[in-house]
């Protein structure tokens, strides 16, 4: 769609590009002279370029990368584990007690309580092992490809592998998972059913 309505610029680029090409085309010249009188320039055909750059081939458009699939999880697994740490530890039970108006001493007995239970019940049912080896505060080096998954930067990150740097905290990788089966009529949203005493 041609533009009706050039800015300034737009038509002082106009103006001095056909005046220079006005100059340089005689014929173009004279049919410019017959549109302003008026008239219409004849049909011609476009003049042919001096010498038509050569075309280079296209460069091949990179694959593109497979895409991301999404797992979807369900939330059975993470429901059993989560009425296993109620179960053992009473979990839940500590987590959404509003512990305000307790004293520190009670809150502290009371997370050794929880604490021993989720321990007990991660050791239970995960075999949980270090990502690192190294001891934390020790300096290691990570090569070029190292997983990053697996260990994160942190700090002034700048450049290029292999970096340098002090081991802050060895992180944790789950080995082996040992939940128990649950039978098709198990709802595992009840991480905990009510209890009444009679």
């Amino acid at each position: 769609m041609p533009e009706t309505n050039l800015s300034f610029f737009g038509r002082l680029s106009v103006a001095l590009g056909s005046f220079f090409a006005i100059l340089g085309d005689g014929e173009l010249a004279a049919n410019v002279r017959r549109l302003r009188e008026g008239g219409f320039a004849p049909a011609t055909a476009a003049p042919a370029p001096a010498a038509a750059p050569v075309a280079k081939p296209a460069p091949a458009p990179a694959p593109a990368p497979a895409p991301t699939v999404i797992k979807e999880a369900t939330p059975d697994a993470a429901l059993q584990l989560l009425g296993l740490l109620q179960r053992n530890a009473r979990f839940v039970d500590f987590v959404e007690e509003d512990i305000a108006g307790y004293a520190d001493a009670d809150i502290g007995a009371a997370a050794r309580i929880v604490h021993e239970g989720c321990r007990a019940t991660l050791r239970d049912h995960f075999a949980i092992r270090p990502v690192r080896s190294e001891s934390e505060g020790s300096r290691v080096t990570l090569p070029a490809g190292f997983d990053a998954a697996a260990v994160r930067l942190t700090g002034n990150v700048v450049g290029e592998a292999p970096f340098s740097g002090s081991l802050t905290h060895r992180g944790w990788r789950v080995e082996e998972v040992k939940l128990p089966q649950l039978v098709k009529t198990h709802d595992a949203r009840i991480i905990a059913p009510a209890e009444v005493e009679l």
